[in-house]
């Protein structure tokens, strides 16, 4: 984990960095107070790219990187402030991006990126591009590193492990627990330590106005694919007619149901299983619908994630190895479309100051279409 400490430079920047954006290149300075470092442009001009560059990193089991930060600027700036981030895998000549966003914030945000177990070494590159409003900055805030699956989570640190809360006037999911009691409800004991200390989510009936008013606690997003078994304990008080539902929400907005709340013990902590095939980019969203304001409450902890299924049957397994081409030797497993009539053509073309080699050595073979 970094949190920027008082014994960074005055000046952050990687010796190695490379030169990105319009060729020049700025810095990332430490705050004041040594928490936070910042890039604005009371010390740069729209366009300059700043890079902080990490130490080799080789974890041998999935991790997740969490990064705090916050991007300001104009509203509605047709050219906002960027910051990516990008693994450097060793020996390789481009770095391959990860996370990207110019999403500006009035305070911090969190992003968590998956980061695959590897043989190889690698460094995590952050890139902050300066954007054209006179006020623009780029904050980063933390970077921690931690042994596991983004979307896993006990709720005992104050990130949530970034959960969010989708806010409604009336039913919002809340932190539980921590001797926090609601005067109109029996909350229970944490699932993770099983005391009043423990922390869990939770939705209460208690502000609901209309029947089957919803409360959604939306994941961090799954950029990195994964399969395998979603699982996660939970507990209901009261009325059994709640509707709880876990359902995957795609950058579309298009959501599939892939577990609802049957039979439950009310009082106790029931676990529940789900397989989950997360292919392309997800976020996990548990929803629950109350039939009135007598109600009671749901309550959720301890959300974890293995790669191994739930159940014996299996659905359609992601393997890297088919899905990925470098097209030096042939198209691999892909395939021309038919009804296409122009067609990619592999191509190898000699690098110079106007256009760059392919992606994989520079002086290999790449697709084009004309």
């Amino acid at each position: 984990m970094c949190t920027f400490p008082f014994d960074f430079p005055k000046k952050i920047i990687a010796d190695d960095a490379i030169l990105k954006g319009d060729g020049t290149l700025t810095y990332f300075y430490r705050s004041g107070s040594g928490h936070y470092v910042s890039l604005d442009t009371t010390r740069g001009i729209q366009g300059q790219t700043a890079v902080l560059l990490s130490p080799d990193l080789q974890p041998d089991e999935w991790s997740c990187l969490r990064l705090v930060y916050q991007i300001t600027g104009l509203k509605f700036s047709p050219n906002p402030s960027m910051l990516n981030v990008f693994v450097r895998p060793e020996g390789e000549s481009f770095d391959n991006l990860l996370w990207s966003s110019q999403e500006q914030s009035d305070g911090w945000l969190i992003a968590s990126m998956d980061l695959r177990n590897s043989t190889k070494k690698y460094k995590i590159l952050l890139e902050g591009i300066l954007g054209a409003d006179e006020k623009s900055s780029i904050a980063i805030y933390e970077l921690k590193m931690t042994t596991g699956y983004c979307i896993e989570c006990d709720f005992e640190e104050n990130h949530l492990c970034g959960y969010v809360n989708s806010w409604n006037p009336n039913v919002n999911w809340f932190v539980g627990g921590g001797n926090i009691r609601n005067a109109q409800a029996v909350m229970p004991r944490d699932h993770t330590l099983g005391t009043d200390f423990g922390h869990y989510m939770y939705v209460d009936s208690v502000y609901a106005k209309q029947f089957q008013e919803v409360a959604q606690l939306v994941s961090p997003m799954i950029v990195t694919p994964i399969s395998g078994c979603l699982s996660f304990y939970y507990q209901l008080h009261r009325e059994s007619s709640n509707i709880f539902m876990v359902y995957t929400r795609d950058l579309h907005g298009s959501y599939e149901e892939i577990w609802k709340m049957n039979d439950v013990r009310q009082g106790e902590w029931n676990l529940a299983e789900v397989d989950l095939n997360a292919l392309y980019p997800l976020e996990i969203v548990f929803e629950v619908a109350f039939n009135g304001i007598q109600a009671g409450y749901v309550a959720v902890d301890d959300i974890s994630f293995s790669a191994e299924y739930c159940t014996e049957e299996r659905g359609a397994v992601f393997n890297p190895q088919e899905a990925g081409c470098d097209f030096e030797n042939d198209l691999c497993k892909f395939h021309q479309d038919d009804k296409d009539s122009f067609g990619w053509s592999r191509v190898k073309v000699k690098p110079n100051i106007y256009r760059m080699g392919d992606h994989t050595t520079g002086m290999g073979i790449f697709l084009s279409k004309m």
